[in-house]
């Protein structure tokens, strides 16, 4: 994995204005991330959190409020170059539906060309490059001549992998790509992700909020909470050891997959989510947090950093949460979803 950063974010803001209203929503509040070639950097967080809108506005697909985005070294300007073919093919994206995203009067062949298309490749080269990356995500050559609903959902979603890899992209913004799979397709795509970034050295920002899938694909995770990255850094770092309050609460809540794993160190995140269009003032989680004072409720904590990559945006986890660890069954944890991965696999 490369130490270069394929993707820069720093100070990214996006707000939706709310009708003919002075509100607006604030979706994202000074995001910053990074993302190397070859590595996988995690966007996790509730609904609502702003995971989604970001990756919306790192592809140009909305443009942002405020905040600068790089990509390979260079600044994008979005109201000139988000709609060059270069730039389009090298950042492509994963959608979380596959039946949705995919034109049901299409055939697959078609389907999986319409990036090449888009971008003025010649026919026969585009029939080459198709059956080249079809081939390599999995999908029978009978497969490229039908329609999508001739498809398993796992299907689909190779096909829609095929159509972003198409390209040779550098970047692809995944959201959700697992979420409406069955069990045993969800680590068959797991395992053909995993495979095509060692073999093609593509960066992935994973949006999701399946954490058991984050961790088993992830290199790094940033957890999002009311438009905010809280925390951020290596994934076996932080899911062993989590920092921030939100993070040790929303990790918690993790569906173990055997019964017999006992949860600890819970923090005890109370009261409701502050709206997006009347945020308070202060640490946004200070409403709900048990270790909130006077500062929190006044003052936005920074990041923190504690070392190897890890930050985290709280003025009392140095002395609450650190050296405790909100899930000691972490190795158990593992083992036990590396298990049902495999029986799936089967």
């Amino acid at each position: 994995m490369s130490t270069t950063p394929v993707l820069q974010v720093e100070g990214l803001v996006k707000h939706f204005p709310i009708g003919g209203s002075r509100s607006v929503v604030r979706a994202v509040n000074g995001v910053n991330l990074e993302v190397a070639r070859g590595e996988t950097l995690a966007l996790v967080g509730e609904s609502g959190s702003g995971k989604t809108t970001v990756g919306r506005c790192v592809l140009g697909l909305i443009p942002q409020t405020a905040g600068h985005i790089s990509f390979e070294g260079t600044p994008v300007d979005r109201r000139r170059n988000i709609r060059s073919r270069d730039l389009r093919g090298r950042m492509q994206l994963v959608f979380q539906e596959p039946a949705e995203s995919l034109d049901p009067r299409i055939r697959v062949a078609e389907t999986i060309a319409e990036p090449l298309r888009s971008m003025g490749m010649g026919r026969e080269n585009r029939k080459r490059k198709v059956a080249e990356v079809a081939a390599r995500v999995g999908l029978r050559d009978s497969t490229l001549d039908q329609f999508p609903a001739e498809l398993s959902a796992g299907q689909q979603q190779r096909v829609g992998i095929a159509r972003a890899m198409i390209t040779d992209p550098a970047l692809i913004v995944m959201d959700e790509p697992t979420s409406a799979l069955d069990p045993t397709a969800r680590a068959e795509i797991i395992d053909l992700l995993i495979r095509l970034q060692k073999e093609l050295d593509t960066a992935y920002l994973f949006i999701s909020h399946d954490l058991s899938t984050v961790r088993y694909v992830s290199h790094r995770v940033a957890v999002m909470y009311l438009g905010m990255i809280v925390e951020q850094g290596a994934s076996a770092e932080l899911f062993s050891h989590p920092r921030h309050p939100y993070s040790v609460g929303l990790l918690s809540s993790v569906l173990l997959p055997n019964p017999k794993l006992k949860r600890v160190s819970e923090v005890d995140l109370k009261g409701e989510i502050p709206s997006p269009i009347d945020l308070p003032k202060g640490c946004y989680l200070a409403g709900r947090c048990p270790f909130v004072d006077d500062r929190c409720r006044n003052e936005m904590p920074p990041p923190d950093p504690i070392g190897g990559g890890h930050s985290v945006c709280c003025f009392h986890h140095r002395t609450a949460l650190e050296g405790r660890a909100a899930l000691d069954y972490f190795d158990e944890f593992q083992a036990e979803t590396e298990r049902l991965l495999s029986a799936g696999r089967r």
